[in-house]
């Protein structure tokens, strides 16, 4: 194993920003593991997991799965990747999955940013409302997505300052097509 930590970057932002669409392309340009939380949870869930019922109840809310669920699922697949490159995509996305991660990584891996996708509340409802029609997840549909707003505003935008006066913020305005937000992502990544 590589005496180099992994390096990490956050991706944030709120439902429907774009933030899959975007580490799908970071990945295929500059080779980094896409790491969903939501996705992660998502399997989790349809594993038949102890925690499967509780994952649902969550997802389902618009609720922030316990930190420990999380993590636990995040370590393991970066413990079983060879990639030392790591997108995590969706967390962390309130004070306590900030804390559980500091306590449980803090010096064995290096955060090199926290890329945050900014856009509308509109736009992303439109967006949602459209992919909502054909991804068959229980968390998109009007109620759902509408509880996952107030869980962004009310959760993670609180950390999102946090990081910001660490420095490690890069801001990117995510309302224009894919392809003119990744220019912007790419400029970001070129510079690593």
């Amino acid at each position: 194993m590589s005496a180099t930590k992994p390096l990490v970057i956050f991706v944030l932002g709120g439902p429907g920003v774009g933030k899959g669409t975007q580490c799908g392309k970071i990945v295929e340009k500059y080779g980094f593991v896409h790491m969903s939380a939501g996705d992660l949870l998502r399997k989790e869930k349809a594993s038949g997991s102890k925690d499967g019922d509780m994952i649902e109840h969550c997802l389902k809310e618009g609720k922030i799965v316990p930190v420990e669920v999380t993590l636990n699922l995040l370590q393991k697949e970066m413990d079983n990747n060879a990639t030392r490159k790591f997108l995590i995509d969706g967390f962390p996305r309130n004070e306590d999955n900030m804390d559980g991660w500091e306590k449980r990584m803090n010096g064995k891996v290096d955060v090199k940013m926290v890329l945050f996708f900014d856009c509308s509340e509109e736009v992303c409802l439109r967006r949602l409302t459209v992919r909502g029609e054909t991804s068959g997840r229980t968390d998109d549909n009007l109620e759902s997505i509408r509880k996952r707003f107030q869980t962004y505003q009310l959760q993670t935008l609180p950390i999102l300052r946090k990081y910001e006066a660490l420095g490690l913020v890069r801001r990117i305005d995510a309302t224009p097509t894919p392809d003119v937000v990744f220019a912007e992502v790419s400029k970001l990544f070129d510079a690593l």
